[in-house]
């Protein structure tokens, strides 16, 4: 297939293009440059090289801006929902003018729209949260809706924190962590659905290539954990003690809390129900495996 990736540059997207390469399809980014090799941008112009999608078998959305990057001020926490759904509502827009539109468009979501759950345990069919990430990645889905209306299949996938030592929360970590500083976030209690770098990837491969798969899919793993749990296993794959509690107050002022309670203290047990339906197979459905894979620390 062609496909078009927006965000190709980003952690999922540079791991997602020569996966798909491999597989096969060939990869048209979407940049905010004119770069070559690539189609031209600019949601918040509102400026986009429609002719160039004439034709393409797929689009994966992916851009928009990091959530995790500064305090959520007003006006940061503006740019964070305008970021994904003035890209998505210009792109949905765009495909369904086309004479040749893309059987399917695979636009990212995230776990955040179940908002604080306690150890509820939370599928496709759960109700939607509540709280400011809730609210984004509600009218973010929505944004697509004129793609959708358009005949072409859309899929949502709900992404957890996703595992990578090249990026992430992974990558923030390994350095505390190392040091032996590392250790649970608040109480601890709260889930973190995760899913390694490589079954994400797998994954969005299976959206684009499963037309059954349309509407919300949970990319996280089958076996979510506590933060306290993550926190022993990571250090006992680094093999360093993870015994002291992380100290929140630098980080809120760093950060803000309300940023560090949505993000670092908040959880969510999301389970993929629907990608597990569909026989989708997980490489790393367990996380000391997979955080021994992506750290290349063989053992048990």
């Amino acid at each position: 297939m062609d496909v078009v990736v927006s965000g190709a540059g980003g952690l999922i997207g540079a791991a997602l293009t020569p996966a798909l390469e491999r597989s096969g399809h060939r990869v048209i980014p979407l940049l905010r440059g004119g770069d070559e090799g690539g189609l031209r941008w600019d949601p918040r112009q509102g400026i986009i090289e429609a002719a160039g999608l004439e034709g393409v078998d797929a689009v994966v959305h992916l851009a928009g801006s990091p959530i995790a990057s500064s305090k959520w001020t007003p006006e940061q926490k503006a740019l964070i929902l305008d970021s994904r759904t003035k890209g998505t509502t210009l792109l949905a827009t765009t495909l369904a003018g086309l004479q040749n539109p893309p059987q399917v468009m695979v636009s990212a979501s995230a776990v955040g729209y179940y908002g604080n759950r306690g150890d509820e345990i939370l599928t496709e069919d759960s109700a939607r949260g509540s709280g400011y990430l809730a609210d984004v990645v509600e009218q973010w889905e929505q944004a697509a809706q004129p793609a959708s209306d358009a005949g072409i299949r859309v899929v949502h996938p709900r992404t957890g924190i996703v595992l990578s030592p090249k990026g992430g929360v992974l990558h923030q970590l390994l350095l505390p962590f190392k040091l032996g500083l590392g250790g649970k976030q608040g109480s601890g209690k709260q889930y973190m659905s995760w899913i390694s770098i490589d079954d994400e990837v797998g994954a969005l491969i299976a959206l684009l290539e499963d037309p059954a798969l349309s509407g919300p899919v949970n990319l996280t793993a089958p076996n979510p954990v506590t933060n306290a749990e993550f926190a022993q296993t990571l250090g006992r794959v680094l093999g360093r003690p993870a015994v002291l509690p992380t100290p929140m107050l630098p980080l809120k002022i760093r950060y803000g809390p309300e940023l560090v309670q949505s993000l670092l203290l908040d959880g969510q047990r999301v389970l993929p129900a629907r990608l597990q339906g569909q026989g989708f197979g997980f490489s790393q459905p367990d996380l000391e495996p997979a955080l021994r894979a992506l750290l290349d620390k063989p053992g048990g």
